[in-house]
C-alpha cells in the first residue's frame, strides 16, 4: 500500500503526476531505525511556480470557485470516504514516516476524517447575512467569497493532521490551493492527494509539492498570485513568510507553535494529574506544538508530585512506532535529536536540576533509531532559555508557585501563547484562571484534547488567525458587501442646470 500510495511519480500539478523537472529526489527515513523508506521526487522552484500558475489558472478561468456549495461538499464527503477506506494503510504510512505510535497514528487519521465531514456540513450552513437599512427598497447583503489561491505549508510532526486543517476549509470555501508538506515527512500527504486524485476533485484545484522551503518557499510566499498564505511551524519561518508576504499585502495565518505552561494547583486531584502532566508532556516524544512542557506546580505538593512523576516517566516504554509495546517513539531525525541535546546541555549550564533523562536510550535494539529519554529539569527560574524556549523534545521544566496570582504571572510570563492547562477541584479557581491566562486554548483538568469546531491558534508570537471551527473556515473567505436598489430614482443632490 506504500507503494501504491506514495511511489513516485510524486507532484501533482494540475490534476497530473508528474517527475520534478530538475529531476531531483528525496530520500525519505524511518527515524525508527534510520532506514529508506520511499524515495520520492523533489520539486524545484520551476515546480512551484508552474503549480502556483495551474492553482491560480483553475480560480481565475476554471470555473472552480463558481461550484456549487453542494458540488463542494459532495467532494468533501468523498475525500472523507475514501479516508476511512485507506485508514490501515495511512496510519502505517504515518508511523513509519513520523516514528508515533501507530495507536496516535490511527486517532491522527480518524481526526482527520472528522475535520473533511466538519467542514462538509459547515459550508451548507453558511448563510449571506442581510442588513436592514430602514429603506424597503435598498437589499443590503454581506457574502462570503472565496479569497483566491492558496499556498498551504504544513509542518512535520502531524503531517496529514495539520495539512487536512488547511486542505479542507480552503475547499469548502471555494479556493485554489497549492499543498507543500514538511520535506522530512511528506509521505502522508501524497497520499491524501491520491484521494483527492480518486474523488475527482477538478484539475488545478488541489496542487501538491514537495522540497525544502529553502528551494521553493519564495515561490509561494513572494508572489502576487497567492492571495493566502496558511503556515504551521517555526516563528523564524513565519518571519520571514510574513515578511514575504507584506511585500504584495497577502493575508496570512501563521501557528508558530508555543511553551505551554500547565498550572497544577494544590487541590487538584493527584493521580490524573501526575498522568495528564505525563502525557501532555511526552506524547509524541514531546513533537508536539501544544505540549504542556511547563510545569508550574504548588510548592505545597511539588515535592510528592516531581517525585511521582519521574518514577512515571522512567517507566516508559520508548519504541519504533510500529511495535505496540511502544508508549511513544523516536524523535523524527538524528538531526532534530541533536538540536534537542543542545537544549539539554544548556539547562544543566543554565543551573536547572536534571532529575531524570537527558541522553539517548541504553538499549542496543534502539541505537539505529533517533532516540531520546523523557528528561525532567527541576529547580528552574522564568529567565532561563529551557523555560522560555521551544525545545519540541521531550524536556519538561518545573516551577513552583505560592499563590494563584504567581501562578497566572508565570503562566502568561512567556513569549508565546498558544495552549495552557489549569487543574484545580475549586470551579471558580479555575474560571478566574483560565480567563487570566493569555492562550488561544486552555483545558481545565484536562490537557491535549480538541474539536474541529473550535478554533485553535495563539497569543502573541504563537500566531495570527486561527484555523478549524467557523473562523478556519472564514481565514479561507472574503467578505463583500452587496447594496442593491430595487427601484432607483434620480438622486437630485447636484442641480440640473
Amino acid at each position: 500500500m506504500l507503494d501504491e500510495l506514495c511511489s513516485p511519480p510524486n507532484l501533482y500539478i494540475d490534476g497530473k503526476w508528474v517527475h520534478a523537472v530538475g529531476g531531483g529526489t528525496r530520500d525519505i527515513v524511518n527515524p525508527a531505525d534510520g532506514t529508506v523508506i520511499a524515495t520520492i521526487d523533489e520539486a524545484d522552484r520551476a515546480d512551484a511556480v508552474t503549480a502556483v500558475a495551474a492553482a491560480r489558472a483553475a480560480f481565475d478561468t476554471g470555473g472552480w470557485p463558481q461550484t456549487p456549495v453542494t458540488e463542494r461538499v459532495a467532494y468533501l464527503l468523498r475525500i472523507a470516504d475514501l479516508l476511512g477506506e485507506e485508514r490501515d494503510a495511512l496510519a502505517r504510512i504515518e508511523t513509519l514516516d513520523t516514528g508515533k505510535t501507530l495507536r496516535e497514528s490511527y486517532i491522527d487519521i480518524d481526526d482527520v476524517i472528522s475535520v473533511f465531514r466538519y467542514y462538509a456540513n459547515l459550508a451548507v450552513t453558511g448563510a449571506d447575512r442581510l442588513i436592514d437599512t430602514g429603506n424597503p427598497a435598498i437589499i443590503s447583503r454581506v457574502v462570503r467569497e472565496p479569497v483566491g489561491v492558496c499556498a498551504l505549508i504544513a509542518p512535520w510532526n502531524y503531517p496529514l493532521l495539520q495539512m487536512s486543517w488547511k486542505i479542507a476549509p480552503a475547499l469548502a470555501a471555494g479556493c485554489t490551493m497549492v499543498a507543500k508538506p514538511s520535506e522530512v515527512t511528506p509521505l502522508s500527504t501524497i497520499a491524501l492527494m491520491r484521494l483527492i486524485d480518486r474523488a475527482g476533485v477538478p484539475p488545478g484545484v488541489v496542487n501538491l509539492i514537495q522540497s525544502s522551503g529553502g528551494t521553493v518557499g519564495s515561490a509561494l510566499t513572494d508572489t502576487p498570485d497567492v492571495d493566502l498564505i496558511s503556515f504551521t511551524g517555526g516563528a523564524a519561518t513565519g518571519e520571514t513568510i510574513a515578511r514575504n508576504a507584506a511585500t504584495h499585502i497577502t493575508k496570512v495565518a501563521l501557528e508558530l507553535g508555543g511553551k505551554n505552561p500547565h498550572i497544577i494547583c494544590a487541590d487538584a486531584d493527584f493521580d490524573s494529574a501526575v498522568d495528564a502532566v505525563l502525557t501532555g508532556a511526552f506524547l509524541h516524544s514531546g513533537q508536539v506544538c501544544s505540549a504542556g512542557t511547563r510545569l508550574i506546580v504548588h510548592e505545597s505538593i511539588a515535592d510528592d508530585f516531581v517525585t511521582e512523576l519521574t518514577r512515571r516517566a522512567r517507566n516508559i516504554r520508548i519504541g519504533p512506532g510500529m511495535d505496540e509495546a511502544s508508549e511513544t517513539g523516536p524523535l523524527v531525525s538524528g538531526q532534530h535529536r541533536a538540536k534537542v541535546e543542545a537544549y539539554v546541555a544548556l539547562g544543566i549550564a543554565e543551573g536547572a536540576t536534571l532529575i531524570t533523562g537527558g541522553s539517548r536510550p541504553d538499549d542496543k535494539h534502539l541505537q539505529a533509531g533517533s532516540y531520546f529519554l523523557p528528561t525532567i529539569f527541576d529547580d528552574c527560574r522564568r529567565w532561563m532559555r529551557i523555560v522560555q524556549e521551544e525545545t519540541f523534545g521531550p524536556i519538561l521544566t518545573v516551577e513552583r508557585f505560592t499563590d494563584d496570582a504567581e501562578a497566572i504571572a508565570l503562566g502568561n510570563d512567556t513569549a508565546y501563547g498558544l495552549a495552557a492547562g489549569v487543574r484545580t477541584a475549586d470551579p471558580a479557581r479555575g474560571e478566574r484562571m483560565v480567563r487570566a491566562l493569555r492562550h488561544g486554548t486552555v483545558w481545565l483538568n484536562d490537557f491535549g484534547y480538541y474539536t474541529p469546531a473550535a478554533e485553535w491558534g495563539g497569543f502573541g508570537r504563537s500566531g495570527i488567525g486561527r484555523e478549524l471551527g467557523p473562523s478556519g473556515l472564514a481565514e479561507y473567505q472574503e467578505t463583500k458587501h452587496i447594496w442593491h436598489n430595487t427601484a432607483p430614482a434620480v438622486g437630485g443632490w447636484f442641480a440640473d442646470n
